[in-house]
């Protein structure tokens, strides 16, 4: 049977992309290598305040964690005192979880002493990967796992150099999420093009 004139061919997508704002995350940015440090910064703190709950309520509150969060200033949120903390625990636009937001200090401070040995976070995650990113061959019957040797390895450094929130399920999300990995299965429209690099 012929097409409408004009009507527009449902773009397929991955399925976990649902509601409008995981449909807008998906199709403009997950998968997307990211090379900027705060950008980063905002990957790993995001991923770790959704240990427990679903990415969706994290995407909604997103906007208030960037003003909670000095715009994911590293080296500002690495200078949060217990004030600080205290003020982050009665601001109901965020998960207001003690550990989770002491985790955001530590990791701000950990990641400047990386950026130190590293001149960047940016070439510290990206080794995980020889800098390239891993484009897996994804489809309904090859699941996305939860971890890889990869994560795996990126999570046991980053424990060791003070980082917290940092299990290797929540880093394989954050590898995904900043385009270290592309997991977009075959099928998907953003597969098929070509990914802009921010």
């Amino acid at each position: 049977m012929k097409r409408a004139s004009g009507e527009k061919r449902q773009l397929v997508r991955c399925a976990w992309a649902r509601s409008e704002v995981m449909i807008r995350y998906h199709d403009e940015e997950w998968g997307v290598p990211v090379h900027d440090d705060d950008k980063l910064f905002e990957f790993l703190v995001l991923e770790g305040a959704q240990a427990g709950l679903s990415w969706e309520t994290i995407l909604n509150k997103r906007e208030n964690y960037q003003a909670a969060f000095d715009g994911f200033d590293s080296q500002r949120v690495a200078r949060y005192d217990s004030r600080k903390v205290a003020q982050l625990l009665r601001n109901p636009g965020i998960v207001r979880n003690r550990l989770k937001i002491a985790s955001a200090v530590q990791n701000a401070r950990a990641l400047l002493r990386v950026q130190k040995e590293y001149g960047s976070f940016d070439r510290y995650v990206w080794q995980f990967v020889s800098g390239r990113p891993k484009v897996n061959l994804r489809n309904a019957r090859n699941p996305v796992p939860t971890r890889t040797a990869e994560s795996d390895a990126m999570s046991k450094d980053l424990k060791k150099r003070g980082f917290n929130f940092v299990g290797s399920t929540i880093c394989y999300a954050f590898m995904q999420a900043v385009g270290i990995v592309d997991d977009h299965v075959m099928q998907c429209f953003r597969r098929r093009n070509a990914v802009t690099t921010k």
